[in-house]
């Protein structure tokens, strides 16, 4: 694990011992496996910079000796950053949300097929809502998927 906190870099290895359940079902802890590794950056006084993400993008760089990168070595596993998303943004799209800081955003994969993604899109709403959420939108996010490998 690396973490990156206000520009000093700190390296640690945490060995976790941790219990699995038994075999039952179709559940068998000998399929357990952990991640390769992670990177993490942080700022820990939570004062929002842009230099955070060029710091998460260097992490996530660093990451393909860790296999961040299928066998063609173009064809990504899915590795990238998490980041806040800016209020400014969101009202510039034109979405209508309440004030900042009482709202979330989340990003979900759905089917291609309409009617797959239709019934998950119920599910999941229907889910938001039995929780007490109210859901404002659901926005497309353009994709380019020219960049991607064979893989």
């Amino acid at each position: 694990m690396v973490f990156l906190l206000n520009r000093i870099l700190i390296r640690a290895i945490i060995m976790i011992n941790i219990r699995l359940p038994k075999t039952q079902g179709l559940y068998d802890p000998s399929d357990e496996h952990d991640s390769c590794g992670i990177g993490f950056v942080a700022q820990i006084k939570g004062i929002k910079s842009h230099d955070i993400i060029h710091r998460g993008l260097e992490v996530l760089e660093n990451m393909s000796h860790r296999g961040a990168e299928s066998a063609d070595n173009v064809t990504g596993d899915g590795a990238g950053i998490m980041i806040q998303i800016p209020h400014r943004l969101i009202l510039a799209k034109g979405i209508k949300v309440p004030g900042e800081g009482k709202y979330a955003t989340g990003l979900i994969f759905l089917p291609q097929s309409l009617k797959d993604r239709s019934a998950c899109e119920k599910i999941l709403i229907d889910s938001l809502v039995a929780e007490g959420l109210d859901v404002i939108d659901l926005i497309d996010v353009p994709v380019d998927n020219s960049i991607l490998g064979e893989i």
